[in-house]
């Protein structure tokens, strides 16, 4: 069995296997399906054993792979110590042999400025001039003085996101610039090149790429708010490059810092001579005193443009926080000045930063919490009220998008819940991280109130365009209204009370709707009393008059059913009956509005509508000439004076909180109706 397996193992891995002619040879010389199955037996488990074999190799490779990349990691910091010994000891020679030769190169420098005091310059400029003419669009750079070649080279220019190539560009570094051309592929004769950029050197950074493969001989140029990467032909390239940048860059500050110590006049100051016995000799030499020699006050505004390129802003507030605490009681010197500028720039560099990462065209997606981080670098950097007055700029701009970016539903409701909830959300988190975020700033809170004011109006206009301009119902309006005000009294859970001003900024379109709902109903009143004829009402069923008692029992009228007769009659008008539903789910609707401006308009709109169905009862008394009829219309006059009036003047002083001064005037106004048999005239 084991020798047939062997022969089937060599058969399979011959380099001559041929799976079909296999299969054919197979089929012929099998007696039958049994045959065949012992076969595919001995097939599947040799795929067993072969996976099995390979699972161990896998293993056995493993481990193998583990073993080695320890001894790589070893070997990997063996070769850092290595490397950084030989460093050591290359700067020690270069220091030696420097100090040694500095003073015969400076000699036979002075003797060759003296000698050629102006060819060297003239010759940079005319090579310059020379390579510029090969660049499309750069004819106005020779214009500046004094501007001269110190180096150039193709390079290619990579993606800083996904590490593709983009160009091949020619680079060509001036003693105050860096211009960029691009290059012409297709392009014949003189003109090469193509004008791309130009940056001062004192506008960018240069950081070294750590070779990490297909990241190789690259450097990155920071400039505020980009960064471009550059790849080299290969390591001495590159080197060069980053030596030569460096060295231009300390060439430009001390040429300027130079230029500006000659542009100061120095006169003669005669020494003020102290007559005063007690006056103590200031000591001389206070600049010695404060020591900048510490490797980190060397290195603090490389580091600082590195953190502010890396966006580590709480590392840079952290290094200028050390050095103010550093210098905190140290004597102003020349060179503590000349550190403070540099420092101060980096600031300046490093709020621009701050605020672009503040301003509303960054992304407004995280919530609130997203500008904690800005604005918290902004406080420690003493710019507290432009740090509140950018945090609340960006989220008046997030409360806007998602306004605008929401659904306009079909139901005013749904919309309005919708709206609510977004608005009264992101301002309840706004409030809590200002309240975190400036918790040490009480003169900023005054800011947020005004804020607080101005995106309520955006959210009130949102409101009024689809609650009041499309004209929906009064009852759906007041139910919108409810549902803003529930959420507007939950600010009160921080001490943020935003009720008046909502209301104020809604008073205006509830008026109006409560007027025109008030002429509706009058309207509808009167054309109603136009067709008045004075017949009690047949509900037909039942249902239909149980329906009417509850309807009736829910505005607060509980004695209705002494209107009521047999067989499904209710002893009232149709007109009174429909009046007094109408009127009571104004006053329900009205109450739901309701806020103190709006109580003279809400009262005499109440009282109009009263009125329109009083007279109507008192002009159809004067006229009706049927006793059985005046009867009728005297027992619905009673019906609207003595139940529906009461009830109406309850439920407003419950829902205000005051008595209605004028529908009670307008009640005992009404006179007891007496009608004379005899008469007929009936007063009122």
């Amino acid at each position: 069995m084991a020798d047939a397996g062997n022969r089937l193992r060599k058969l399979l891995e011959s380099p001559n296997f041929d799976p079909q002619s296999y299969v054919k040879q197979l089929s012929q010389q099998s007696d039958g399906d049994r045959d065949l199955q012992e076969h595919r037996q001995k097939i599947q488990t040799l795929a067993d054993e072969t996976a099995q074999n390979l699972k161990k190799n896998v293993y056995k490779n493993y481990r193998q792979f583990i073993e080695t990349a320890k001894e790589i990691s070893y070997l990997e910091s063996e070769m850092y110590q290595l490397s950084h010994f030989l460093t050591e000891q290359k700067s020690i020679m270069e220091s030696i042999t420097q100090s040694l030769l500095s003073t015969d190169k400076d000699e036979a420098a002075k003797e060759m400025l003296a000698a050629f005091p102006k060819e060297t310059e003239e010759v940079k400029q005319r090579t310059l001039t020379t390579l510029l003419e090969k660049v499309e669009g750069c004819k106005t750079i020779m214009e500046t003085p004094g501007r001269y070649l110190v180096y150039n080279g193709d390079l290619l220019e990579y993606d800083a996101d996904n590490m593709s190539q983009i160009q091949k560009v020619h680079t060509f570094l001036m003693n105050d610039c860096l211009l960029i051309a691009t290059w012409l592929a297709n392009r014949h004769g003189a003109v090469k090149y193509k004008y791309n950029a130009l940056y001062d050197l004192e506008s960018f950074a240069v950081v070294n790429v750590k070779d990490n493969p297909p990241m190789k001989d690259m450097f990155k140029i920071l400039m505020f708010p980009d960064s471009r990467i550059f790849k080299a032909e290969n390591s001495k390239i590159k080197k060069e490059w980053l030596e030569i940048l460096e060295e231009t860059k300390k060439n430009k500050v001390a040429k300027d810092k130079h230029k500006k110590e000659e542009e100061v006049p120095t006169s003669p100051v005669r020494q003020d001579v102290s007559t005063n016995p007690f006056d103590e000799d200031e000591p001389l030499g206070s600049e010695e005193l404060v020591d900048l020699s510490p490797e980190w006050i060397q290195e603090l505004p490389e580091d600082l443009d590195v953190c502010i390129a890396q966006r580590d802003f709480e590392g840079a507030v952290d290094l200028l926080d050390k050095l103010n605490e550093y210098l905190k009681e140290q004597p102003v010197s020349p060179r503590v000045k000349e550190l403070r500028g540099k420092v101060d720039e980096r600031v300046r560099q490093l709020t621009e930063v701050l605020v672009f990462e503040l301003s509303p065209d960054r992304s407004l997606r995280g919530g609130p919490k997203a500008t904690r981080r800005a604005v918290s670098q902004l406080i420690r950097l003493g710019q507290s009220t432009k740090a509140c007055e950018l945090f609340l700029k960006n989220r008046a701009a997030a409360v806007q998008t998602a306004i605008r970016q929401l659904r306009i539903e079909g139901a005013t409701l749904l919309y309005i819940q919708k709206l609510c909830n977004i608005f009264f959300t992101s301002l309840l988190e706004t409030a809590r991280e200002f309240e975190t975020d400036f918790a040490g700033n009480t003169g900023c809170y005054s800011a947020f109130v005004v804020w607080s004011r101005s995106v309520m109006k955006m959210f009130v206009d949102a409101f009024s365009k689809q609650v009041f301009d499309s004209k929906e119902s009064l009852s759906t309006a007041a139910e919108c209204v409810k549902f803003a005000s529930e959420h507007c009294m939950q600010l009160s859970e921080i001490g943020l009370d935003l009720t008046f001003i909502l209301q104020s900024l809604l008073v205006k379109d509830i008026r109006a709707a409560l007027q025109s709902q008030k002429d509706i109903i009058i309207e509808a009143t009167r054309h109603r009393n136009s067709e008045e004829m004075w017949r009690r009402m047949n509900l037909m069923t039942p249902e239909a008059l149980a329906k009417l008692k509850d309807e009736m029992r829910s505005c607060g009228i509980g004695s209705f059913d002494q209107y009521t007769g047999e067989d499904c009659w209710v002893n009232l008008s149709y007109t009174i009956v429909a009046f007094t539903k109408q009127m009571m789910a104004f006053l329900e609707e009205g109450l739901k509005l309701y806020f103190p401006e709006l109580h003279m308009v809400f009262l005499e709109s109440l009282r109009e509508i009263i009125l329109v169905a009083a007279q109507h009862v008192d002009y159809s008394l004067r006229c009706e000439q049927e006793a059985e009829k005046k009867a009728f219309i005297l027992q619905n006059a009673s019906f609207l004076h003595e139940t529906v009036l009461p009830v109406v003047e309850k439920r407003f002083e419950e829902g205000v909180g005051k008595p209605a001064k004028q529908l009670q005037d307008l009640r005992k106004s009404s006179r007891s109706v007496r009608v004379n048999p005899e008469s007929t005239m009936s007063v009122v």
